[in-house]
């Protein structure tokens, strides 16, 4: 296990980050909303190069079915990086507000990559497993379009945080529900990933598991990512925060430490000091670059990484202003 320090930034995020920590799972919710505003406000303020996207594009017939693209003009063969938001599985966008959860693919992108930001459908509308159909759906889009949007589809990381890396795991490691005829990833991130089902007394999201997995715990082992963890074909980076969701921690290092018993295994486990269950992505693009650039060499170490894996030059950007459109 690797432990890295959340670097200090503004005294009022500071402040606040160190006021939530120790009390982040008595009102995840609340919290949470404070800390993407916090940050939100931040990302804003921060220079960055400036990036051509593409938005709301389609790939299924219901409206939440849609992802976002980012990258620099004139990008070609570039590595993907494709981000699916948590939520608990009942709640959550891929952009609550114009900057998180866009600060993810966004911070890919300004470093040479094609950035991915997914919206998959919600319970109780969509059961188990629709969100890992949803990330193989997005995914077969991706590959489809990652040529013209300047990507190169045999080196993509799919990255899911919460429920997001729950949908991420079961679609890389379930052999019931992965991938079918859509293409591959050569890498697995999950960040504080759900991968694990319960709904224990001091589950805050317990009834929102219950509305994704369903009412029957029976089978919410065999429905869990981590029963399948050995089952992984790719490297694996799991990160989880010094304040988690309850269990989340742990169920993280379970996952881990079925899949990195692999030969050969590349696998790392990464403890994000000073950081809560939703500033663990929320602060990708700030000036607290300890866990970025892990991620980074991370996919270096592992053989996807652009021809020039260093931040391209800061450009100023207007608030909301991203650039121009991608061609697809």
């Amino acid at each position: 296990m690797t432990n890295l320090q959340r670097e200090r930034q503004a005294a009022p995020l500071d402040d606040l980050m160190d006021a939530l920590g120790p009390i982040w799972a008595r009102d995840i919710v609340g919290h949470s909303r404070q800390v993407i505003e916090a940050y939100t406000h931040i990302l804003r303020n921060r220079p960055g190069a400036a990036l051509a996207a593409t938005r709301d594009v389609p790939y299924g017939p219901d409206v939440r079915q849609r992802l976002d693209v980012y990258g620099t003009p004139g990008l070609a063969r570039a590595p993907i990086a494709v981000f699916v938001h948590g939520g608990a599985f009942v709640r959550g966008q891929k952009d609550p507000t114009d900057e998180v959860y866009a600060n993810v693919p966004r911070y890919f992108a300004r470093h040479g990559w094609l950035g991915v930001n997914v919206e998959y459908r919600l319970a109780p509308g969509a059961l188990f497993p629709a969100g890992a159909d949803d990330v193989d759906l997005a995914l077969q889009c991706v590959h489809r379009h990652a040529q013209g949007w300047g990507g190169d589809a045999g080196r993509i990381v799919l990255i899911g945080h919460s429920a997001g890396g729950a949908h991420a795991a079961t679609f890389a490691c379930d052999p019931v529900v992965g991938p079918r005829e859509g293409p591959g990833i050569r890498a697995l991130v999950l960040i504080g990933a759900r991968v694990r089902a319960d709904t224990r007394a001091d589950n805050p999201n317990a009834e929102a598991v219950r509305a994704y997995f369903g009412p029957d715990d029976a089978v919410y082992g065999e429905r869990s990512p981590v029963t399948h963890a050995g089952r992984a074909t790719m490297p694996v980076l799991v990160a989880v925060a010094e304040f988690e969701n309850p269990h989340l921690d742990a169920y993280g290092r379970e996952f881990f430490d079925r899949v990195s018993c692999r030969a050969g295994s590349q696998d790392r486990f990464l403890k994000l000091l000073g950081h809560n269950h939703t500033s663990a992505v929320a602060h990708l693009g700030s000036a607290d670059e300890a866990f970025g650039r892990a991620l980074l060499a991370f996919c270096h170490d592992v053989g996807i990484a652009a021809t020039a894996n260093v931040a391209m030059p800061d450009v100023a950007t207007p608030a909301g202003a991203h650039g121009v459109e991608l061609q697809s």
